[in-house]
């Protein structure tokens, strides 16, 4: 990823920090996931009034009743992928489109989709300025993107209250699904890995994330399960 000059080099040096005292100091480990961190400007996937507060450890509003999540949470999400580099890759929830920057820089082949038509155009535009090579659609995540498929990785980027089965389906052998899961107030990040046509699931972590909106996922406007 190519991304343009910077006007000055304070987002760089809050970068540094936001990397040193938020995702290292938090037992972040992948020297990969660190760098990508440094590099990508995470101040260009806000609005333009909340930039200065763009690499604090806190989500951030976006519009259209999403937000940008935590460095931290991110940066877990990312690691527990395990990227190498090359990995055909799946996001549900494209939202600002920071993680599918961070991915696309760790070398991943980044398929990425998101309910909102309005943060799909400005991500892929931000995404198609840094020079990110990925694709971005609107639609409903919960199907995923099956003539795609299969993926070596999916990572959804908001709460759902199970696993969508055609994720686990678009999910190639010895592939990786991070996906939080729980009510409307609070989740687990699970960690679902498929092999030799086997799936099993490990729960890692509480978490919050805004609802997976869709056919396998939460009804808009209500806490009910499709």
């Amino acid at each position: 990823m190519t991304a343009r000059k910077e006007p000055l080099d304070s987002f760089a040096r809050q970068r540094a920090e936001m990397v040193a005292a938020q995702l290292a100091a938090r037992g972040i480990r992948d020297r990969r996931v660190l760098a990508a961190f440094r590099k990508v400007p995470r101040h260009l996937f806000v609005p333009e009034e909340a930039q200065v507060h763009a690499c604090e450890d806190r989500p951030l509003p976006i519009g259209h009743e999403q937000t940008i999540s935590q460095p931290y949470m991110v940066a877990l999400m990312t690691e527990r992928l395990a990227l190498a580099g090359g990995e055909k890759t799946l996001e549900i929830g494209t939202g600002s489109g920071y993680q599918t920057a961070i991915l696309a820089e760790m070398g991943a082949r980044v398929f990425s989709i998101e309910r909102v038509p309005q943060l799909a155009e400005r991500a892929a535009r931000v995404l198609k300025n840094l020079g990110c090579d990925v694709r971005v659609r609107s639609g409903d995540g919960t199907l995923g993107w099956p003539e795609h498929s299969p993926f070596d990785r999916i990572i959804v980027t908001a709460g759902a209250p199970a696993v969508p089965p055609p994720l686990v389906e678009q999910l190639g052998d010895r592939g990786i699904l991070v996906i939080p899961v729980g009510d409307s107030f609070s989740q687990m990040l699970n960690i679902v890995r498929k092999k030799d046509g086997k799936v099993t699931t490990e729960e890692d972590m509480a978490c919050i994330f805004v609802k997976l909106i869709g056919e396998h996922g939460w009804k808009a406007g209500t806490d009910g399960y499709v």
